[in-house]
């Protein structure tokens, strides 16, 4: 008899949300060389290709970096570089169209693929290709020449979008023609950038050789901004190889933000089912840089006693929060997110800790009356779970008397007051009467 496992029932209900939140929408998937130079490509294809038959739109954009460079050093030809930007001349465009057209028919091939007892069975995908980027020259930059090196003139966004509607993948690689009939060969970021600005897609997702940008201390950086990345880049060698396309990537990333892509996301070519991971689970498993706005999340300091008890205040005088002192939020302030546009606190939160129970208390969330229709409460509530988990607890709670259905839809379950933490429980208030709320991390 075959073991009986809840995990692919769990794994479904978890997902369905996120297959929900995402049918319809537009990602720009793009593969670079080394994603498909590695045994896991053809695995990160099955999963484009359920992204496509989850109702995804999908535009992929393969770049073949060192598969170029092989193929030139083959035909005796040593590549440049200058400025991280490939020199093409006549002899090294041949060899790049030969290497790119193939990488075009391999990937085309697999996503044909119709075997069965395989992710692609009766996927029956529509793969098209066309001249659907028109490209121009790069010139001259500081004396040096970039011949047959191109970048983007226009995106035929009319053409793309009716590809995507009549169900199709469109898969898009580095060579592109110019209004005089050339060639030209283009960065694939370039092109990703571009076609998802163009498109106004809601995802550019990147991969590299690890699971998104690490930090100091070894852990996944899970969310950016264009700035922290700007900053980050400043740190990276500009003449390593080996980090030249998830710099590449990162750069595009930026701007597809500051011009209106939302998120771009950067996973692992290495891990399997990463993508599907990073997409269709509450954690993720990559990083994720998202559009900078007017507004910014950030820990508050003893300065913003005032705009939190202006924003607290209301709420408490009807009851639905309970009362605290200026005393009381001096002490506790450094427990406290606020979300701040224009220098006004628009929205607050706090995680209070008890670590003997290995768990974390969200409380105080207020979300000013004018601003309440952008989910800023999700927003806070985010963080202080990513903050929890940074912690180890294993549990997060809350208690409240008016929002029980905003917690139940965002994953808490009602407890009884036993389940609390044991310094929390001797302060419970009987007569006040909240609903108990608890998240397992």
């Amino acid at each position: 008899m075959p073991v009986r496992t809840t995990e692919l029932v769990d794994g479904f209900r978890h997902s369905a949300p996120y297959v929900n939140a995402h049918r319809g929408k537009t990602f720009v998937v793009m593969l670079g060389g080394e994603a498909l130079a590695h045994p896991q490509f053809r695995g990160i294809l099955n999963d484009v290709a359920l992204l496509h038959s989850l109702g995804i739109e999908v535009v992929l954009v393969y770049g073949a970096r060192p598969q170029i460079d092989a193929g030139l050093k083959a035909a005796g030809i040593e590549p440049v570089y200058h400025n991280g930007v490939r020199i093409t001349d006549e002899d090294s465009l041949k060899i790049i169209k030969q290497v790119a057209g193939a990488t075009q028919f391999d990937i085309t091939a697999r996503l044909s693929m119709s075997l069965g007892n395989t992710p692609m069975q009766n996927a029956q995908i529509n793969v098209v290709s066309g001249n659907f980027v028109i490209a121009q020259p790069l010139g001259v930059d500081d004396g040096v020449d970039f011949c047959l090196s191109g970048k983007v003139r226009r995106i035929d966004a009319q053409g793309l979008r009716r590809q995507l509607d009549n169900n199709g993948i469109v898969l898009m690689g580095p060579i592109a023609a110019s209004v005089t009939g050339e060639s030209f060969n283009l960065t694939a970021e370039e092109v990703a950038t571009q076609v998802a600005i163009k498109l106004k897609a809601d995802k550019i997702i990147g991969f590299s050789d690890t699971n998104g940008l690490i930090g100091k201390n070894g852990e996944v950086i899970a969310e950016l901004m264009p700035d922290d990345i700007e900053e980050m880049l400043k740190t990276m060698p500009a003449d390593d190889h080996t980090t030249i396309g998830t710099m590449a990537f990162l750069k595009a990333s930026v701007e597809a933000c500051r011009r209106g892509v939302p998120r771009c996301h950067l996973v692992s070519y290495l891990d399997d089912g990463a993508l599907l991971q990073e997409l269709f689970s509450r954690e993720g498993i990559g990083t994720q840089i998202v559009t900078q706005s007017a507004e910014r999340l950030r820990r508050a300091t003893i300065s913003d006693i005032g705009g939190i008890l202006n924003l607290i205040r209301p709420l408490e005088e009807q009851g639905i929060l309970v009362r605290r002192s200026r005393e009381q939020l001096e002490m506790e302030i450094e427990q406290f997110m606020l979300v701040e546009r224009d220098n006004l606190v628009i929205g607050c939160a706090a995680l209070y800790p008890f670590e003997e129970d290995n768990a974390g208390e969200f409380a105080c969330l207020v979300v000013h009356p004018d601003y309440r229709d952008a989910d800023r409460g999700s927003i806070l509530l985010n963080n202080i779970i990513g903050q929890a988990r940074v912690r180890g607890y294993s549990r997060l709670f809350a208690l409240t008397t008016r929002s029980i259905h905003w917690f139940l839809e965002h994953g808490f379950n009602i407890v009884d007051v036993e389940e609390l933490p044991n310094k929390k429980k001797q302060l419970y208030n009987y007569q006040r009467r909240s609903k108990i709320l608890a998240l397992d991390l």
